[in-house]
């Protein structure tokens, strides 16, 4: 079984329900999706970070970091950046604050002794649905200095994410779309 089936079966196994259910945003919907359950095993967390490396390598993508908003990303870039370096890629985490620390530093964002001005980063997002959150990322890490060159999620929702992130010039790709997530779960 590849990385992209294990994924899959922990998330229909985890983190996927049809029902009633209603969103954060107050919204009505007929499935749920919340990734936690399955980065947080260790075998879908070492399944998205493999997989993560195979796509930047098949794709030919060099990085000089990852990070995402904490906390929701902050298990996928622990992921990533463990898989790369059993790869024998240098990729330094981050985790980038929604306000800056309170106290001593004042940062947003944590670890940036690992980076050079204008470094490259990959930003995680776990579902995207319309990219609030890695879209946040992605604007600190600029008026940080740093350049996010692309975004990648587990799971688009299919709700304008996409669109959100052409429109800030960087590029989405997700391993999954939740029409294919939900047409899985259908034939389980």
């Amino acid at each position: 079984m590849n990385h992209r089936e294990i994924l899959l079966r922990n998330i229909l196994k985890k983190s996927y329900r049809e029902g009633d259910f209603t969103l954060a945003s107050g919204q009505k919907s007929a499935f749920y999706i919340d990734l936690k359950p399955t980065i947080l095993d260790p075998r879908g967390a070492d399944a998205f970070g493999e997989l993560t490396v195979e796509w930047m390598k098949s794709n030919h993508l060099k990085f000089d970091g990852v990070g995402g908003l904490t906390l929701g990303a902050d298990p996928l870039v622990m992921a990533v950046s463990l898989a790369a370096l059993r790869a024998g890629i240098e990729l330094p985490a981050t985790m980038i604050r929604k306000e800056p620390k309170k106290h001593g530093t004042s940062r947003f964002i944590e670890g940036v002794e690992n980076f050079k001005p204008g470094a490259t980063f990959l930003v995680l997002e776990d579902v995207v649905t319309t990219g609030g959150s890695a879209r946040r990322a992605v604007e600190i890490l600029r008026a940080e200095g740093f350049k996010p060159l692309q975004v990648l999620s587990v799971v688009d929702r299919e709700s304008g994410g996409e669109a959100a992130f052409k429109d800030l010039g960087v590029p989405l790709h997700s391993f999954f779309k939740i029409s294919e997530i939900k047409a899985a779960y259908a034939s389980k």
